[in-house]
């Protein structure tokens, strides 16, 4: 192929979750060198979760170089976070780093409210950070599990929406991210592909409900992404031939999702709600 990008077979690896980027081989790319920004942005305040690393990371650097000042929520990967921090301020733009468990209701508010004392308010929230874990029988997973899974997924974007809605202007943007799985769940990933169904359906009734409001809700359903999240969850075979399984061949990098986060949060896609917006590598999302 002349895809410039990394392809399977990825050399064996395994981490402890959540994992960390500078341990993966390859290294994902996030646009550290290749995005660039239009001032599509330009003055907007962001609080992006899961920011640290991959998907999350890329957002961040896509959206400071468009003109946003950024709050990173993490869980405690300060050495991803401090990195992600010295990208967004290069570009002189804001950055605050809030490091906590997004399960807890009281820090996702401690969030949005550091947010609105910092950088002045919030346009935009991305709710991104996820926990996932993989398994091969039901009877395999906790009840721990399962709770875990739920209360990082789905039951932390309501709270985080909860918090943000009344400090966002007509022209908001939420932005949410589901999965391929919200419709094609993979049984060895049941909880977190059913937490992903609950989030599209999640964002179809936020869009409806804030529309009076002027404020919009999308979502991002990737496919198979490079991130920490996949050598730090998933068994070293698969991680081995991870992406190989789409049209593609290979699994997307996370800079190759920013510009449909940009777009979503852009005040020009004002019409746009309601909507998940695939990036998938060639395989149909139905």
């Amino acid at each position: 192929m002349s895809d410039h990008h990394p392809a399977p077979p990825f050399p064996p690896q395994q981490q402890a979750m959540p994992g960390t980027t500078a341990a993966m081989q390859p290294r994902p790319d996030h646009g550290e060198t290749s995005y660039r920004g239009s001032g599509r942005l330009a003055g907007k305040k962001a609080v992006i979760t899961g920011g640290d690393s991959g998907i999350g990371r890329a957002v961040a650097i896509a959206y400071a170089r468009e003109g946003a000042d950024v709050l990173i929520a993490y869980l405690a990967e300060h050495e991803d976070a401090r990195e992600v921090q010295q990208l967004i301020e290069k570009e002189g733009r804001k950055a605050v780093l809030m490091p906590g468990d997004i399960q807890d209701a009281s820090h996702c508010k401690a969030i949005i409210q550091r947010a609105v004392d910092e950088l002045g308010g919030i346009d935009i929230l991305v709710n991104n950070a996820a926990h996932q874990a993989t398994f091969s029988d039901i009877g395999d997973i906790s009840d721990d599990e399962w709770e875990t899974t739920f209360r990082t997924n789905i039951h932390a974007m309501f709270y985080l929406t909860k918090a943000a809605v009344p400090h966002m202007k007509p022209g908001s943007a939420i932005v949410n991210t589901a999965s391929v799985n919200s419709d094609m769940p993979n049984p060895s990933l049941l909880a977190y592909a059913t937490t992903k169904g609950a989030i599209q359906n999640f964002t179809g009734g936020l869009a409806q409900m804030l529309a009076e409001k002027g404020i919009r809700a999308n979502a991002v359903a990737p496919g198979p992404i490079w991130t920490p999240l996949i050598p730090s969850t998933m068994p070293e075979e698969k991680v081995t031939s991870f992406g190989q399984q789409v049209p593609m061949k290979r699994a997307g990098q996370p800079a190759e999702l920013a510009t449909a986060y940009v777009m979503l949060a852009d005040p020009l896609s004002s019409y746009t709600s309601g909507t998940t917006v695939a990036v998938t590598g060639g395989k149909p999302f139905i």
